[in-house]
């Protein structure tokens, strides 16, 4: 029943990209979760919002929904108390923005939207027990865990962004986009 702000499509039975959709950045513009890649102007989903009933994808795009391929596609929709989704305009300091949620993260993917070449981020409180967190992962790449990055405050109600120099997490008058979900899934829960 409610309209997903974020869709990642890859094909299952050929090689080929995980095309992503998130809501800040719009439908005429996609993202590639296995790619380092600024977000594109294209028609990977027909230029339509996704409603709570349907999502579009594109035709031939890149290989996307081409004839006789198998696609698998994930759906993620905002609820309160347990994910949130948006964007922030990074400002270069380690003073970054704070972001709301409503709740503190357990899980963050992050990605710069602006600028080519900048990674796709997962961090987490499951690896990092207190803040400021600072390990890793990449899901465009085969890297292992980085830490000693120190780039995130996770805090009881959202988090906020600490390391003015990285152009993927906080550079100057870019637009970062997220997926967060809570800790402690609960309507009104602001503790660990």
């Amino acid at each position: 029943g409610v309209a997903p702000a974020m869709y990642i499509t890859k094909q299952r039975s050929a090689t080929g990209n995980w095309f992503t959709y998130h809501v800040s950045v719009g439908n005429t513009k996609g993202l590639f979760l296995d790619l380092t890649n600024a977000s594109t102007t294209n028609t990977y989903f027909n230029n339509t919002s996704p409603t709570s009933t349907v999502f579009s994808i594109g035709s031939g795009v890149g290989g996307l929904n081409a004839s006789g391929v198998t696609q698998v596609t994930y759906c993620f929709a905002p609820v309160a108390g347990y994910s949130a989704f948006g964007s922030y305009v990074g400002n270069g300091s380690n003073d970054g923005p704070f972001i709301y949620t409503g709740f503190r993260p357990r899980f963050l993917l992050i990605k710069n939207t602006t600028t080519a070449g900048t990674n796709w981020e997962i961090w987490d409180s499951a690896r990092d027990l207190y803040n400021v967190e600072s390990n890793r992962l990449y899901p465009d790449s085969s890297a292992a865990e980085n830490g000693g990055q120190n780039a995130y405050d996770f805090l009881s109600n959202g988090f906020k962004a600490r390391q003015g120099g990285s152009t993927d997490t906080n550079q100057s008058g870019a637009t970062i986009i997220y997926m967060a979900f809570a800790e402690m899934p609960f309507k009104f829960a602001n503790s660990r």
